[in-house]
C-alpha cells in the first residue's frame, strides 16, 4: 500500500470511528488527508470501497495474527492464550477498527451484512479452537478411565 492509500485507509478508519460511515463524507476525507478529489478516487472508487477495504485488511489482518500464533502451539490452553492476547493487542492498536465493525454489526445493509459475517467467521474460529481442546481433553479422559480396566 503506498503512502497515500495509507493516509487515506487511516484517516477514513478515525473519521468512521469518530463519526460513524454516515456522518462521513468523501468531501471530510479529503480534507483531513490534504488530498484532491481525484487523487482519492485514483485509489478508492466510493466510500464503500474505502470502508470495504477497511474491514477486509482490519479482519484479515486480525485472522492472520491468530492463525500464525496458534499454529505454534498444540495444547489448546497455549492457543487460548494467544488468542487472549492477540485480542488485547488488537483492542489496543486498532480501536477504531473493533469501533466500526461493533457499529455497524447491526443493520440490514451490505456493510453491516459483511462486518456481521466478519465477527461471527472469527467467533467461529475461536468456537472451534475451544472445542478442539474439550474434544481432546475429552478424549485423554477416557483414555485414562480405559486404561485403569
Amino acid at each position: 500500500m503506498n503512502k497515500t492509500k495509507r493516509k487515506i485507509f487511516e484517516t477514513s478508519m478515525k473519521l468512521f470511528a469518530e463519526k460513524g460511515y454516515n456522518a462521513t463524507s468523501i468531501e471530510e476525507i479529503t480534507a483531513t488527508v490534504g488530498v484532491a478529489k481525484g487523487t482519492l478516487y485514483y485509489h478508492f472508487s466510493s466510500k464503500e470501497e474505502i470502508f470495504n477495504f477497511l474491514i477486509d485488511e482490519g479482519m484479515k489482518l486480525l485472522q492472520n495474527s491468530i492463525d500464525i500464533k496458534t499454529a505454534k502451539y498444540s495444547n489448546y490452553i497455549d492457543k487460548l492464550k494467544a488468542i487472549i492476547l492477540i485480542q488485547i493487542k488488537i483492542v489496543v492498536k486498532y480501536e477504531d477498527l473493533i469501533t466500526i465493525l461493533l457499529s455497524q454489526f447491526l443493520g440490514k445493509e451490505q456493510r453491516n451484512i459483511k462486518c456481521k459475517k466478519h465477527i461471527l467467521d472469527y467467533v467461529s474460529k475461536i468456537e472451534n479452537i475451544v472445542a478442539e481442546g474439550i474434544k481432546v481433553r475429552t478424549n485423554k479422559k477416557w483414555e485414562s478411565t480405559s486404561n485403569s480396566f
